[in-house]
Formats: structure tokens, sequence, C-alpha cells
């Protein structure tokens, strides 16, 4: 049976109960008061614990900070998929890279697992990852990220991520908040850019010749 982290409240008559306190929203559900490096938590453990709740996703930060995020709304999906299809068809054109969707989680050298909403790595180094390795949550981080704010997400832990894969060394990171009409770009060692109502965003020379059109996503 799948192992599933419920709200639990604490009784003194029952043993080996623990108490864990929730902060829920609508989308995202973040589990706080238990330190899972504290408690150990290997790379293997925490893959078993992701493939026992397929539906879900599963991050978790350097600091040990367990984040389930459940399935986004139809709008958030379909502006999702329209995102990584013209990520993938440039992606197959361009023949230097593979790109990822949400459903991928990497480890990052800081120890975290994030699972960004579309990625891309040159395969010169993703294919020097053992197989073994790539099979499960691969050691890496992206070249190229991108988060999509879904209408519940709040836009500081997106921002904050988005710092955290350039610092463990993405070269380009894109955060495309449809609500505001607005995209963040990270760059490495440059302050981030914001664009307003952007028609487009290109990939620069981190993704030559890819250009996104955000009236699909807008």
């Amino acid at each position: 049976m799948p192992a599933v982290l419920e709200r639990t409240k604490h009784n003194p008559t029952r043993r080996n109960t623990k108490s864990t306190k929730v902060r829920q929203s609508a989308q995202t559900t973040f589990y706080q008061g238990v330190n899972f490096r504290a408690l150990t938590v290997e790379r293997e453990k925490f893959f078993r614990f992701c493939m026992d709740n397929k539906d879900l996703r599963i991050e978790l930060s350097a600091r040990g900070e367990l984040t389930i995020m459940p399935p986004t709304g139809s709008e958030t999906g379909r502006k999702n998929s329209k995102l990584n299809l013209r990520l993938g068809i440039w992606a197959e054109q361009d023949d230097t890279g593979e790109c990822f969707d949400s459903s991928t989680e990497f480890e990052l050298p800081n120890g975290a697992f994030r699972s960004p909403d579309a990625s891309w790595i040159l395969k010169e180094r993703y294919y020097a990852i053992p197989l073994a390795q790539r099979k499960k949550f691969a050691p890496i981080c992206p070249d190229f990220v991108v988060e999509l704010r879904s209408e519940s997400d709040r836009l500081i832990p997106l921002k904050e991520k988005l710092a955290e894969y350039i610092a463990n060394g993405a070269r380009l990171g894109w955060l495309i908040d449809p609500r505001k009409r607005q995209v963040f770009i990270y760059r490495p060692d440059e302050e981030v850019e914001v664009l307003h109502n952007p028609a487009t965003v290109s990939g620069e020379d981190v993704l030559p010749g890819f250009v996104l059109r955000l009236t699909e996503i807008w």
C-alpha cells in the first residue's frame, strides 16, 4: 500500500504517534515540523517514497522541507503542455540536448530534489551520468528551467526556486506568470530581468533559435 502522509492529532494514549504541522492551500500542501534530513532520508528512501505516491509531485528542499503538490488545474495543464511541446519540437531539431516535462525530478548539487515545469540539459552532461542514476532522480541541475505559475502558486517561493536553480548551475531560467503576464528571466551573475506582457521570449545563447510565443500561454 502506498505510504501517505496524513494530518495527525497528538494523542498521549497512542504509541508511536508523531504530531505534524500542516499548512494547506488549494493546490499545494506543505508538510512542516519534520526535518527529513535529520531523519536520514537518503536518496534511495526518498525515491521509494515518491514511487509509492506516484500521483503526487513531491519535492524536498536542501533544508529537508517536504512539499507535496497535487495535480494542477486544467488551464495550467494546457499551458504547461504547450510549453513542453514547443520546447520538445525545438530540442528535436537542435539535437544537442534532452528536454524533460514536469513529472521529472532532479537532485541538485545542494541536496534539494526539484521538479521544474519544463527543463533542458545538454546531452554531453546528461549522458555522462550512469544509466542506473538516470533511471531514478538524476543528480544534475538542468541547463535551462521553467516554472509556470498556477492560479494558487505564491510568487515568492517560485522566485526562490528559480534563484536556487541558477545557484546550482542552471544557465537560464524563466518564471512565467500568466496572471500578471510577466516573465522573470534568471541568468548567472546578473540581475533578474522582468518582461511585461511580452509577445515572445527567447532562449538566447543557451537555447539558440528557441522562441516561445507567449500568446499560447496567456
